[in-house]
């Protein structure tokens, strides 16, 4: 019988039929307990014995047809840009998926690279309840979601039209770091990007949140730079600075060592900010002051939100209050 069972996992999808016929009982009676189905009465041990031949064949439901049965899928998406993914993802979607899995929901992840009919597949093969995004949808994705009858979707669709930069918290960091410079007294400030271009649109956000702090307090927009996570590369930036700034933020703490290290082989020294309070930010030279994020708390607002709108409540998507970001004051700045 076990090599009966491998041969099945290999060949083929395990359904319902082929539970009925491991376990010797009706095709009916294993849908009723597969399914849960109100109003039948079935045996505890006809039960156990449906149970034990799924558990045995491996038999997982079928999302899109449990979905039609249920009037509702139970799993939740999350698109993620095609980002870097650290420490930082990771716990926001270990929260998010905690608080889902709370409710009866699963929580799935698709990085997104760009693709045009990447997500429409997505929508047809997974049939999720709810979808969340890290940046605002286009209208065709709009569209493919609501043609696939999809219940909630995070950001909402009035929001498409926005760059990721203008998203719900995406320059809160960068709006944070600049008015802790500000108020240290900071006139003039310089914002420090990293190379990846897949964290342009990412960096862009954060600079902006900066350069609209600089604004409010009637300052010189910040100085832009991109630098690798280099060393030399960083101090050639430094001394390429014909008028320096005061301090500087930078995107990530990583981007920030490479500042602080480049400074050094100047012999020179700024103010400078990071973001994400890295284990390595506490050992720099300086330590380094950052930008920490409660990523996870992050993770759980945004799935709180979604079971609002899946349940018909309004739902407001609160994602950057002082609870989420702080400063952690070190010596760096």
């Amino acid at each position: 019988m076990r090599d009966r069972v491998a041969d099945q996992k290999k060949t083929k999808r395990i359904t319902s039929v082929d539970v009925a016929r491991e376990a010797g009982l009706s095709r009916a009676t294993v849908s009723f307990v597969l399914n849960d189905t109100p109003g039948q009465t079935i045996p505890e041990a006809t039960r156990q014995r449906v149970l034990e031949a799924a558990a045995r064949l491996g038999y997982t439901p079928y999302a899109p047809a449990r979905a039609l049965r249920s009037g509702r899928s139970d799993v939740v998406l999350f698109v993620l840009p095609d980002w870097p993914q650290g420490p930082t993802m990771a716990e926001f979607v270990d929260r998010a998926a905690q608080v889902l899995a709370d409710a009866g929901l699963t929580l799935i992840t698709h990085v997104h690279t760009g693709q045009d009919d990447d997500l429409a597949r997505l929508w047809t093969a997974l049939a999720p309840a709810a979808v969340f995004g890290m940046r605002p949808f286009t209208p065709e994705e709009t569209a493919g979601m609501k043609r696939a009858n999809i219940a909630a979707v995070l950001p909402p669709p009035e929001q498409s039209g926005s760059d990721v930069g203008a998203t719900l918290w995406l320059n809160g960091v960068g709006r944070l770091q600049a008015q802790y410079l500000i108020g240290k007294g900071h006139t003039r400030l310089a914002y420090v990007l990293p190379d990846d271009p897949r964290l342009r649109a990412l960096g862009r956000g954060r600079s902006e949140g900066a350069a609209q702090v600089c604004a409010e307090a009637g300052l010189p927009e910040p100085i832009i730079s991109i630098i690798p996570l280099d060393a030399a590369a960083a101090a050639e930036t430094v001394a390429g600075w014909r008028r320096p700034p005061t301090a500087v933020c930078a995107y990530n703490d990583e981007v920030a060592l490479a500042l602080l290290a480049g400074m050094r082989k100047l012999g020179t020294s700024l103010p400078v900010i990071g973001a994400d309070d890295i284990p390595a930010a506490r050992f720099a030279v300086p330590p380094l002051t950052t930008v920490a994020q409660d990523s996870g708390e992050l993770g759980a607002r945004i799935a709180a939100a979604l079971l609002k709108t899946l349940n018909g409540e309004p739902s407001e998507l609160d994602v950057l209050p002082e609870a989420i970001i702080r400063v952690v004051e070190r010596e760096s700045a």
